[in-house]
């Protein structure tokens, strides 16, 4: 093709490059003397490819922005099907990968503005990527690449829910094949800023059943977790286009431009105009008058749970971090698989609230809990596992667990169950403490313990054998074993381990004064 002119007009020069349906050529326009670009349109493509193909012209030969590619003619000529769109001499976006954060900020603002502007046009582009964008020599910032656009008037020309776009980059009602509107760009555009400021991408899987799940159900890790130097108002930014549900994203690019330039500015990055929808986008918008309150009325927002998730089952570990995230009351702060990895990610991000499992490869959740409240003292421990056995349930008590609960313990139980850790209460979920007083031949009536029965069942708890609790005591083996045989008869419990948790879930002794000795 190098040297054929096309419409007499169009002198190709020099090849730039395949995709999957064009090939790009640097071209002469012999008329007007300027430097374009060819897309010529690969023979024997589907008739939706070239019915998309030539959808692009329309949908750019509407938009005029600096930060746009344009489009200047659309053209056959022979078996070639082609376009002659803007020839930019530049660099791919993914050149930038990472960058600095004033470079994530400024090439994000960009994009933000072009494509506010082409949403104000009415047109989606469907497919931003780091490919699909060039940056000049003058760091202007060019999207390219409309081939996926779809102006909101424009008969479809791919099948309802058939998912399409770049896999690694698409937002979760994309991956589902849904109605698409202006906020599928804002979620890609995130994930752009994302790789950009971390140099990694929020989801990532060699399979594309996999990777579409993640952007379906997995939160994205926190930036800090990968990059520490990110700054926090710029992880809160990226993190809310990354929201699964559209309505708690930004609800126009103008609205996360804005943030993005309050962070150079020092100013607070998200507030409520940062979510409302620009006029004309056809989205709810903000009423002044409801934001208006009575003298003497604050409106204050519920503080937001910051949980850490630790299990090695990752599908489980997901969905629970899906159902969570789905209240605004709770966020996913970080993920572990194993011990050590759950000690590193507390420590590096303090959450909250730690939901901890017990088996786990390598160091297991018992294993590591002494570290865990050693080096992060502040850090609510909450366990959440499959293990029944009074054992484990002592043991990780007694190690500094704040609460237990079994895995099929109920959604709205496990909610309330963080909370009350979180407020410093004692947790034994169903199945645990009610299994303990109901499923042991007693319900706790057998009569008041006595202060020395509370004393041996604290050693109990605490797991001191009956040589060391008479050493402590100073009264003889023999009667801490009738003292504690009465204690079990009063309780109804089986044995020693099952007396001291059903005296821990009846108050009559207190978790902190077992971890305490």
């Amino acid at each position: 093709m190098i040297g054929r002119k096309l419409l007499n007009r169009y002198e190709i020069k020099e090849h730039l490059g395949d995709g999957s349906t064009a090939t790009v050529y640097k071209a002469l326009d012999t008329r007007l003397g300027r430097q374009v670009a060819l897309k010529i349109l690969l023979p024997h493509v589907r008739e939706s490819t070239r019915n998309r193909f030539f959808q692009e012209a329309l949908a750019a030969a509407q938009l005029n922005h600096p930060n746009i590619m344009a489009i200047y003619d659309i053209g056959d000529d022979a078996d070639f099907h082609f376009l002659v769109v803007e020839f930019v001499d530049g660099m791919s976006l993914a050149n930038y990968i990472p960058s600095p954060v004033t470079t994530v900020i400024n090439f994000g603002r960009q994009i933000a503005s072009a494509l506010q502007y082409a949403h104000d046009h009415q047109v989606i582009h469907r497919d931003i990527k780091p490919a699909n964008i060039k940056v000049t020599p003058n760091g202007v910032v060019k999207i390219m690449d409309l081939g996926l656009a779809l102006p909101r008037d424009a008969q479809r020309v791919t099948a309802e829910g058939m998912v399409i776009g770049t896999p690694a980059y698409l937002s979760p009602e994309q991956a589902q094949g849904y109605t698409l509107d202006h906020r599928t760009d804002i979620y890609s555009l995130g994930i752009v800023l994302y790789e950009m400021a971390t140099g990694h991408l929020p989801f990532d899987s060699d399979e594309i059943p996999a990777l579409l799940l993640q952007q379906v159900k997995q939160p994205a890790p926190p930036l800090r977790l990968i990059a520490p130097d990110v700054p926090v108002d710029l992880e809160k930014v990226i993190l809310k286009t990354l929201e699964k549900n559209p309505s708690r994203r930004f609800q126009s690019c103008e609205a996360l431009g804005n943030a993005l330039e309050a962070i150079l500015n020092g100013s607070p990055t998200i507030t409520s105009e940062s979510t409302a929808a620009r006029p004309g986008t056809g989205e709810l918008q903000t009423d002044a008058r409801r934001a208006t309150q009575p003298t003497g009325t604050v409106r204050r927002a519920k503080p937001t749970v910051r949980v850490m998730l630790a299990d090695d089952h990752t599908i489980l570990r997901r969905s629970l971090a899906s159902f969570l995230q789905q209240n605004d009351e709770f966020l996913v702060v970080a993920e572990a698989s194993n011990g050590d990895e759950a000690l590193e990610q507390v420590k590096a991000t303090l959450p909250d609230v730690l939901l901890l499992d017990l088996n786990m490869p390598g160091r297991g959740g018992l294993d590591v809990l002494p570290s865990i409240r050693a080096e992060a003292p502040n850090v609510r421990v909450l366990i959440l596992t499959g293990r029944e056995e009074d054992w484990y349930i002592m043991r990780a008590l007694r190690t500094g667990a704040h609460g237990y609960l079994l895995k099929t313990t109920d959604e709205n139980d496990l909610l309330d169950g963080i909370r009350k850790v979180l407020q410093g209460q004692t947790v034994l979920g169903q199945g645990v403490a009610e299994r303990l007083v109901a499923n042991m031949g007693g319900d706790g009536s057998g009569g008041a313990l006595t202060a020395t029965e509370k004393q041996v069942l604290l050693y109990v708890a605490a797991g001191l054998e009956n040589p060391d609790i008479a050493k402590q005591m100073q009264i003889t083996q023999h009667l801490i074993i009738e003292t504690l045989a009465t204690a079990m008869d009063k309780l109804g419990a089986g044995d020693r381990h099952s007396a001291a948790l059903t005296a821990l879930r009846l108050g009559l002794i207190e978790l902190s004064a077992v971890q305490d000795l």
